[in-house]
Formats: structure tokens, sequence, C-alpha cells
């Protein structure tokens, strides 16, 4: 089963962590939560807001691809890079993954 490596954010995981034993099919978003890495996730995970943006830095091209609704919301997303996901739209498949969560995240409803 894959492992996810997440790498230090510092706030929500400031040392790193390895989430390993991770199943298939388990969205990443699940994933980090289940293992106490707090990411935000406004929308509780329907694809309608950025606040679980992660970037994937090993494994991207396991991941089945991108919904048109996930591309339109990514393209609001801060720091937004080619490998970017919504982790609440992105499954692990059967390959490792590292993932780095961005800086900042816009959430209007905790902003105001």
């Amino acid at each position: 089963m894959p492992t996810i490596t997440v790498l230090p954010h510092a706030e929500l995981c400031p040392h790193g962590a390895e989430l390993k034993n991770i199943a298939p099919g388990t969205k990443i978003v699940d994933a980090l939560l289940d293992n106490g890495i707090e990411i935000e996730h406004a929308c509780e995970k329907s694809c309608a807001c950025t606040t679980c943006h992660i970037i994937v830095r090993q494994g991207f091209q396991s991941l089945s691809p991108a919904s048109d609704i996930e591309e339109d919301l990514l393209d609001q997303a801060w720091g937004l890079e080619a490998q970017s996901r919504l982790s609440c739209q992105a499954t692990v498949a059967d390959c490792d993954l590292t993932v780095e969560l961005p800086r900042y995240t816009i959430n209007h409803a905790r902003e105001g």
C-alpha cells in the first residue's frame, strides 16, 4: 500500500510526516485528516472551494485527471502550480506520493 510523504508545513505539520499503508482509492484529504494533519476543507470536501489545495511533488502522474470543475477552482488557489490538486478530489492510486501544503489558503468564511 502506498505512502504519502507530507513535506514540513510551519503550522499544520512542522516536522513533515509519512503516512503509511494508505488504501488505494482514499481521498488525499481523508488520509491527511485521519493522520492528524488538520488541512482546511471549508466546503466539507464537496469541490466548492480551494482550502484543501495541495501540490503533488512526487506521484502526480498516478492521480486521475482533474475534472473541469476542479481545474476552474484551482485557478483561484493561492500558490497554484502545474502539479496542484484539490486534496478532496485527488485519490491515492498504487504509487507513493509526496505532497506539499501551501503556505496560505483562501478561506472566505474564516476571513470574513
